[in-house]
């Protein structure tokens, strides 16, 4: 058994890096050229040193990755998880998005997709992964963490896959060297082989090469259906048989047989299977981010930003260091003389232009002449132009992006080339967001099986303000009130958006002035979002405030709920207008008394003068 998973590990290892081998060598070169400034051939570099002749490397290539890797870092894209389903509600959602907010702050994950989206920019492709830790050295509870892959060639993904977020690996590969005497400590009495041959070429080394292979399988399952609604696995419903007779609990229907998904991680090395892990997810927990992807003829290519860029980066190179050289080995601007007019000071005619001297003396009747320099070799420098100018033409990103002068002189001209720089190189940005939308995917499907045991859980809100949540599987989804709520995160079926834009912190101080401009726009809504304002704020005391001017605002906009505002308001008009209908009425009462009053006065006039 453990000899036919070593064969099939090697043969999809082998399949793997034959498929990924163009691209990995490909990436290592723009790794090498734009970071490293490896951009002279290197026989190219030989004979230019041999003959005492310059090689100048300008590398302009980091500002235009520094370009569209901190813009990611300044919109950062963030999980939002939704209900699907009538099992799942709101009040849970939130659970689950201030739990993944806490993993990405504990883990440092911001490192882990900066990491991975500064590899794609400069060779291809980056990775990020997902593991889980013990919470602390006192507990068996367990906690998920977001890690960054720090060497992006250790890890080899399954060739035969095409979606763009890994969602359908099946294997993959991670590839590392422990120290052999951690080896011998960890694995006593294993043969110290290194996966795919020794680190050394077969020589003893102090390091052991060892190979996590991840392997995803669909397995087939039997489901019941019970009596009190429940669906379970046979297996499950078989060794609880007996509980279940006692409720009077019985099988309705007939069973499902379904294809369920099983990761499992072995750690390999080059002779045996060191461990084995049954993974809690449907997912391989390795996550790539692409730079720009094309599939030609069933073969992945993944390219960088700088991929094309290297042919005038190095003519960049070439004309600089060719002016440079013409200026530096011109000869200095001589001076000129009949035979003998420098036998005088001779000393000092031969330093003159080295040094600086209050006088020299001369032979004859002329002064010698000195000669005009020759200039800047105004076509090598206009050949370095061009070629710039050709390394910002194939990036999309000119001066206006970079921060630079350029041609533009109105503001928004400005913002207009900055925004077509962004949409040049938006793919990036938006591959970062497609990969943190399947690390999402991964989260919402580990959680309920990590965080399994009941528990207190620390939660973030979207300004970062940390919480505490209980959760207990089993837990009811309605508490009494006063009761604080003890969420069940296994209950429900949920899913996720990803909103890339500003921090939470940027989008406060934007919220702020734009309060403020409506503020100045239309000073008597001031009243009303004096407290909204006072909140956004970045102020020692700004929450005080807020409280205070919230204490000001008239009830209406103190949060009544619109229907009782609406029946209160209803109400009042029903009891003016019964106001008025009874004053009506009075008055008429009045006037039929008046004419009552006037009809005997009337008689008792007509019997007197009777």
């Amino acid at each position: 058994m453990q000899d036919d998973l070593l064969k099939d590990a090697r043969a999809a290892f082998e399949l793997a890096r034959a498929r990924e081998a163009d691209n990995r060598a490909e990436a290592l070169d723009d790794l090498r050229f734009a970071r490293l400034g490896e951009q002279w051939p290197q026989t190219v570099r030989r004979d230019r040193e041999l003959d005492g002749r310059p090689c100048l490397t300008i590398n302009r290539l980091p500002a235009f990755i520094r370009q569209v890797v901190n813009d990611a870092r300044q919109n950062k894209p963030a999980i939002v998880c939704h209900p699907v389903d009538g099992a799942a509600d709101h009040a849970t959602a939130e659970i689950f998005n201030g739990l993944i907010r806490n993993i990405e702050q504990s883990s440092d994950a911001e490192v882990a997709y900066d990491t991975a989206l500064d590899f794609a920019v400069t060779g291809g492709f980056g990775y990020f992964r997902i593991n889980t830790r013990y919470a602390d050295d006192s507990s068996f509870d367990q906690d998920l963490v977001i890690e960054r892959v720090a060497d992006p060639f250790s890890i080899y993904g399954d060739p035969d896959s095409t979606a763009a977020d890994s969602a359908d690996w099946k294997s993959a590969f991670v590839v590392d060297s422990l120290n052999r005497a951690e080896f011998e400590a960890r694995w006593p009495g294993a043969e110290t082989s290194s996966w795919q041959g020794d680190v050394g070429g077969g020589r003893e080394t102090p390091q052991v090469r060892l190979a996590e292979y991840w392997r995803r399988d669909q397995v087939e399952t039997t489901l019941l259906a019970l009596s009190d609604g429940q669906v379970v696995e046979a297996g499950v419903y078989q060794a609880q048989k007996a509980l279940f007779d006692r409720l009077g609990i019985q099988v309705v229907g007939r069973p499902r047989i379904v294809s369920r998904p099983r990761v499992r991680q072995y750690l390999l090395s080059g002779a045996e299977v060191l461990e084995t892990v049954d993974w809690a997810g449907r997912y391989i927990p390795i996550v790539p981010v692409y730079g720009e992807e094309l599939l030609i003829e069933g073969r992945r290519v993944l390219r960088s930003l700088v991929r094309d860029a290297k042919d005038p980066q190095r003519m960049f190179n070439y004309w600089r260091t060719t002016s440079t050289e013409l200026v530096a080995l011109a000869p200095k601007a001589p001076f000129i003389g009949r035979k003998g007019a420098f036998e005088s000071d001779a000393a000092k005619w031969a330093t003159a232009n080295a040094q600086t001297h209050a006088y020299i003396e001369f032979d004859g009747p002329e002064a010698p002449q000195r000669q005009p320099f020759a200039g800047v070799p105004a076509g090598a420098l206009q050949e370095a132009l061009n070629a710039s100018d050709d390394m910002k033409a194939i990036m999309g990103l000119y001066d206006a992006s970079l921060g630079a002068r350029s041609n533009e002189t109105s503001g928004r001209a400005i913002m207009a080339r900055q925004r077509e720089g962004d949409v040049s190189t938006f793919h990036y940005i938006d591959n970062l967001s497609r990969a943190i939308r399947h690390a999402g995917r991964i989260l919402i499907d580990l959680i309920p099986r990590v965080y399994s045991t009941p528990r207190m859980v620390r939660v973030l809100g979207p300004e970062g303000k940390p919480g505490l949540a209980r959760i207990q599987p089993g837990a009811k989804p309605s508490q009494p009130e006063g009761v604080e709520r003890i969420y069940d995160l296994s209950v429900g079926k949920y899913d996720l958006t990803v909103r890339a834009g500003p921090s939470f912190t940027s989008r406060r101080e934007e919220a702020a002035n734009q309060m403020l401009e409506l503020v100045r726009a239309f000073p008597p809504v001031a009243p009303v979002v004096g407290d909204l304002l006072a909140r956004n704020l970045d102020w020692p005391g700004a929450e005080e405030i807020a409280e205070r001017m919230a204490a000001l605002l008239p009830p209406a906009v103190k949060g009544v709920d619109p229907q009782v505002a609406q029946l209160t308001a209803h109400l009042q008009a029903l009891g003016q207008e019964l106001s008025a209908l009874k004053a009506d009425r009075s008055a008429e009462v009045r006037k039929l008394e008046i004419a009552a009053f006037e009809a005997e006065t009337g008689r008792m006039k007509v019997t007197s003068n009777g």
